[in-house]
This record gives structure tokens, sequence and C-alpha cells, in this order.
């Protein structure tokens, strides 16, 4: 999938008042430039879909292990494999997925399960859902996070 204007998918706290003041767009919440489109993505809540509750990362070297290192393994291969839960498939080379499994810190496995649900809610739109896949019957206070 290539595009020009991809969705923004990230944190959605840490960004609010500067994506306002911007015009973004906040499908369902803020009818800004709808050519720049912001959506909140949460990595954590889809790697526990596929890990249940079974930890993938630490900032901490001494719980660095290799358990975890299987974990992000294991959640690697069902973003290029798949999975019910996120029905996009993820292309890397083998010097791309390792760099993504050696981050201990799972910063890179985060952003790329973010711009994997960036990828499914731009499916969504191009199949005709004006709302990127987010539900209709959002809470305009709390938003929703894609895929949720």
């Amino acid at each position: 999938m290539k595009w020009v204007n991809p969705p923004v998918a990230f944190m959605m706290h840490a960004g609010v008042p500067l994506m306002l003041e911007a015009n973004l767009h906040f499908p369902g919440l803020h009818d800004g430039d709808r050519s720049r489109v912001a959506l909140e993505a949460y990595p954590g809540l889809w790697a526990r879909r596929v890990l249940g509750a079974r930890s993938y990362k630490s900032d901490s070297a001494a719980k660095q292990t290799a358990e975890r290192f299987i974990a992000r393994k294991d959640l690697l291969h069902a973003l290029v494999w798949g999975h019910d839960d996120l029905p996009v498939r993820l292309q890397l080379s083998s010097a791309q997925q390792d760099a993504v499994l050696a981050d201990a810190s799972g910063d890179s496995l985060d952003a790329v399960v973010c711009m994997m649900q960036a990828a499914w809610a731009e499916q969504q739109h191009a199949q005709g859902h004006p709302l990127y896949g987010l539900p209709d019957n959002m809470d305009p206070l709390e938003g929703w996070i894609l895929n949720a």
C-alpha cells in the first residue's frame, strides 16, 4: 500500500493540542483538514490479543530476557503472517526484522504495530468507511482507539 498522505497514528494525549492547532481531521470527533487524518493507536492492546499476558518489552536491561525476545518474535510473526484481529500483513526485509526484534525496549515493535493499525484504518476508509473503521457511536469526549 502506498500513501500520499497517510493517516497519523500515535498516542493522542501527548499531542492533541498541537494537532488541533494544525487542523488535523479526527474522524467522528473533529472536522479538520481531511487530507491530514489523526487516529489513536495503542499497540499494547493488540499485542495482548496475540500474546495474552506475556510481556515483549522492558526498559530495564535486567528484564530484557529471552522470554521477552520470543514474545517479540511471536508478535512480529503475527504481523507478517496475519491475525484475525488485524487483517493486514507486514512486509519486512530480514535486516528490518532483526532490527525490530533486537530493540528490547519494544519501541520499534510498538511503532510497527501502530503503523499496521493505521494501515488497517486506511483500508477501512478505502472500502468506504467514513470513520476509518471506528464505530459510529464513539463517545465524543473519550474517542476510540483503532482496532479496539
